[in-house]
């Protein structure tokens, strides 16, 4: 990204600054010359093959439910990935949440802010329903706030969108369970903590986890030590 912008094919895009970065890459806010809108860049050194395949099939998808991935190229050993732009995360919502309904931590919500809060989640749960009813399912394997975005505008009365599908893998047909330690320790199911067989309920346990945050009243054991989990059963 030298001279701040970057030229790829007939786009001409201009980073304006730095909004996020994380484990597996930084994110930029950009503009397109041309047209004069706003996107997502994501910059990353990860597994250039498989992300490229993976990412490659999402760029595909067309949906309310997930973050469009418009774009993605190649730079020496780094992956770009240019996206739709949201509006923040459902980490920063959570995170003002109790002050902004004057709620103390550990307080039972109110019924206006419970509401809301279920209107959220559900429409979370339909994100994750979409990509494990798709032809191939998406395991997304990285669920948690911050891959949960909020969009700049409604859409058919959405407003949430899932991303960070660097680590979601496809579901064959054939039913294959998929091994590997993949995604944030916190919002991982044992058995993927324990490099055992995960499918799409593996995105379940996240959920769960997830839907705990709303509120703050349970204690939740999210594995931190990963020598003394056991896995689940479903």
């Amino acid at each position: 990204y030298e001279n701040n912008h970057e030229k790829h094919g007939l786009n001409l895009l201009k980073l304006i600054r730095k909004i996020g970065s994380g484990t597996f890459g930084i994110i930029y806010k950009a503009i397109d010359y041309k047209t004069r809108k706003l996107y997502t860049i994501k910059k990353a050194k990860i597994n250039l093959k498989e992300t490229f395949k993976e990412i490659s099939i999402l760029i595909k998808v067309e949906s309310i439910y997930v973050v469009k991935y418009l774009c993605i190229w190649v730079i020496d050993t780094d992956i770009c990935i240019q996206m739709q732009l949201c509006s923040t995360d459902l980490k920063s919502i959570l995170d003002v949440k109790p002050q902004v309904f004057g709620r103390q931590s550990g307080q039972v919500m109110g019924l206006v802010e419970y509401f809301i809060s279920c209107e959220i989640y559900r429409q979370i749960l339909q994100c994750v329903q979409y990509l494990h009813e798709l032809n191939a399912p998406v395991i997304h394997r990285h669920l948690k706030p911050d891959n949960i975005l909020i969009a700049r505008r409604v859409r058919k009365g959405r407003f949430i969108k899932l991303c960070d599908f660097e680590l979601a893998s496809m579901e064959r047909v054939t039913n294959t369970k998929h091994t590997g330690l993949v995604g944030t320790l916190g919002y991982m199911a044992p058995e993927s903590k324990l490099y055992r067989k995960y499918s799409t309920k593996s995105d379940v346990c996240s959920l769960a986890i997830i839907a705990n945050e709303f509120s703050n009243l349970l204690d939740m054991y999210c594995g931190k030590n990963i020598l003394d989990l056991n896995v689940i059963e479903y």
